[in-house]
């Protein structure tokens, strides 16, 4: 597996929108996210057709295809985040040169629907992609250390570094009323205790599921560690069905670790653990859950082909050199 060069100082950051159009973020959100990346040393360049947006807010597949292929091809560009998530990154996966993006193997950072995108990526291409904030996520003005700290520990350094509960979280509308926010308390969850090293795979459930079936799913699971986490349209009975396929669909998981739900899906602890009390598969791997990555506040940055130890003794997780 190949591992892209680190960010450091001064290096360029370009922005893609290979889902949703970045003309949801509005000039301000663009500006202050642009502004909190250069405060933190890097150079920002945006896509020439982010800004595009349709009938189903994105723009089409060539504009997309066009942007992902012009950032993996200049040579300036060191990383590459996405601006916002969506439905439709799955659109683009048959249209890319995966030879090219191989060939220039590079930092791309999303959460959400990227999963698609740098699943396939990682599987096609052969190298690490990353599972983490998206550009309009550093337009978040409070409650941002967390996923700051988290995201150039995981990005610009080679050793090895270590990941434990964030002391807050949030599930508000944080981009609608930077001001009120609403922090609490939290703590990972431990449903199986144990130990397991392997590489990592996954993302966002339902959008991983999208690629079973294709050429963009990793063909084998021997060995690997399962990051899975969903948003707030998925309830407790369609989280069971999905992880249910999705499982069914690999083998020999070695340790699942499931991401902090959104209030909006109903998912309480107890549903959480009646799931996974009835999948035979999970009874005897280390499992962790309301773990710090997905669709709320905190997150942090997770290598997707990167290798992990999980340890819920101490809560916490050991990313390896990658």
């Amino acid at each position: 597996m190949i591992v892209p060069s680190k960010l450091q100082q001064g290096d360029e950051i370009r922005i893609i929108a290979p889902s949703t159009s970045a003309k949801i973020l509005g000039d301000t959100g663009v500006d202050k996210a642009k502004a909190r990346l250069e405060e933190m040393g890097f150079v920002v360049t945006f896509g020439q057709h982010i800004y595009e947006s349709d009938l189903f807010s994105s723009s089409s597949i060539e504009s997309r295809v066009d942007d992902i292929h012009a950032a993996f091809s200049d040579p300036n560009v060191k990383a590459i985040l996405t601006a916002i998530g969506g439905f439709s990154s799955n659109e683009i996966l048959p249209y890319l040169d995966y030879t090219l993006i191989k060939k220039n193997p590079k930092i791309l950072c999303g959460f959400s629907d990227i999963t698609a995108l740098a699943t396939a990526i990682t599987t096609k291409s052969e190298f690490v992609t990353y599972s983490g904030p998206h550009f309009s996520t550093f337009q978040m003005e409070k409650g941002r250390s967390y996923h700051e700290h988290n995201f150039l520990k995981c990005l610009t350094s080679s050793d090895s570094y270590s990941v434990t509960a964030s002391s807050y979280w949030s599930d508000d509308e944080w981009y609608l009323d930077q001001e009120n926010r609403r922090f609490e308390q939290t703590n990972w969850k431990v449903f199986n205790e144990g130990e397991a090293c392997g590489q990592i795979f996954g993302g966002n459930l339902s959008t991983l599921n999208l690629l079973q079936g294709t050429s963009y799913m990793p063909s084998g699971f021997d060995k690997k560690i399962l990051f899975i986490e969903d948003d707030y349209e998925t309830r407790p009975q369609i989280f069971a069905r999905d992880l249910t396929s999705l499982l069914q669909s690999i083998h020999n998981v070695q340790a699942l670790v499931i991401g902090r739900f959104q209030r909006a899906s109903q998912m309480t602890n107890e549903d959480i653990e009646f799931i996974l009390t009835k999948i035979p598969c999970v009874k005897d791997i280390p499992v962790l859950y309301n773990v710090d990555f997905g669709h709320t506040q905190s997150m942090f940055t997770f290598p997707i082909g990167g290798t992990v130890k999980v340890d819920t003794a101490s809560k916490k997780l050991d990313f390896w050199r990658f």
